[in-house]
């Protein structure tokens, strides 16, 4: 009896450590991903729980975000992009970034603290092309000919920050009214527009069963078909295009939410984020670069591109002009006006 008294007493023990134990919420895109017992190591640390808290693309993130900011529902975010730090200070929905997460490593992103880096460009499927002896397109205007209807699928801006990175490098490009004659083109040519990145590539990409062998994506995506392929493939079975105007550099960052409960712990999770382990499981669970020097990268990079030259517009540019380029886009694409 004294022994089953005892066995009572450390289940109470525990069940009280768990319910005291601080919960830290983040908020995130549909794509965050942070290996299970990385994650598991933060909380044990930390005496803490973390939960993640996924609201779509970025885009629809941080529109939730300013939509609950006079009650906030998470303590820190991730996935805010240097396409979207602008309107995120502008809704002031984030804190100051603290002293002690100060930028460093390969790519920062003033307003928030960078966590990783890649290339949103054109992705092709390599069979759909070679079974119709079809050439790839050397420029974007060559998307508007006849060969390339009804062939391309981006993501709305408005919704997703891959979709508003290849639109502000179209306008970085061309300059804002060819840019929209442009898309006007396209919009002709049988455009087709999904919310988010992971419905452009999951159901509309002819790789992953869809009718599109275009699509606007990352430049580390054929290194990924590679990796999670369940056959041992010598090439990847897609291929990147970085063309003019079509290639944007995107940071993505972590920032505590203004008037979040655990700053503290926030803090320490965004430095977790920084952290060597996290660093390198990112380029494999996130497919981004580390912003961190002296990460070793997964030999299935050999398959991936770092493009030579890109067309990512100054975050001031964006946060000034983006929502009035979104507005045109909008009228333009969706409604053809």
């Amino acid at each position: 009896m004294k022994r089953f008294s005892s066995l009572i007493a450390v289940a109470l023990a525990a069940s009280s450590l768990a319910a005291s134990a601080a919960e830290l919420r983040v908020l995130s895109h549909s794509s965050f991903i942070v290996s299970k017992p990385l994650l598991a190591e933060f909380e044990k640390q930390n005496g803490a729980k973390v939960s993640i808290i996924k609201a779509g693309d970025a885009g629809e993130m941080l529109n939730k975000l300013i939509l609950t900011k006079a009650n906030p529902i998470a303590d820190v975010v991730f996935g805010i992009d240097n396409s979207l730090i602008g309107k995120a200070q502008q809704a002031g929905v984030l804190a100051p970034v603290p002293a002690a997460l100060a930028q460093g490593g390969k790519a920062a992103l003033p307003g928030a603290v960078s966590i990783d880096y890649g290339y949103v460009t054109l992705n092709y499927d390599k069979a759909w092309f070679a079974q119709r002896q079809l050439a790839l397109p050397k420029t974007l205007e060559d998307l508007t000919k006849p060969a390339y209807k009804n062939l391309l699928v981006v993501q709305n801006p408005a919704t997703s920050s891959p979709g508003l990175a290849f639109l502000l490098s179209t306008i970085t490009a061309m300059g804002e009214d060819k840019a929209f004659a442009f898309w006007g083109r396209l919009r002709d040519n049988g455009l087709k527009v999904s919310k988010g990145w992971s419905e452009s590539y999951y159901t509309d990409f002819s790789k992953n069963g869809g009718s599109r062998p275009l699509v606007v994506s990352y430049a580390t995506s054929p290194a990924a078909e590679v990796f999670y392929s369940k056959q041992k493939l010598s090439d990847a079975p897609t291929g990147n295009l970085p063309l003019k105007g079509g290639v944007f550099r995107q940071v993505e960052g972590a920032a505590l939410v203004k008037g979040g409960k655990e700053a503290a712990l926030g803090e320490k999770f965004i430095a977790f984020l920084r952290s060597e382990a996290v660093q390198k499981d990112v380029t494999t669970t996130m497919w981004m670069y580390p912003v961190m020097d002296k990460v070793s990268l997964d030999p299935v990079y050999r398959f991936a591109e770092q493009p030579a030259a890109h067309d990512t517009p100054d975050s001031k540019v964006i946060a000034e002009r983006s929502r009035q380029w979104v507005a045109r886009w909008t009228r333009v694409v969706l409604k053809g006006a």
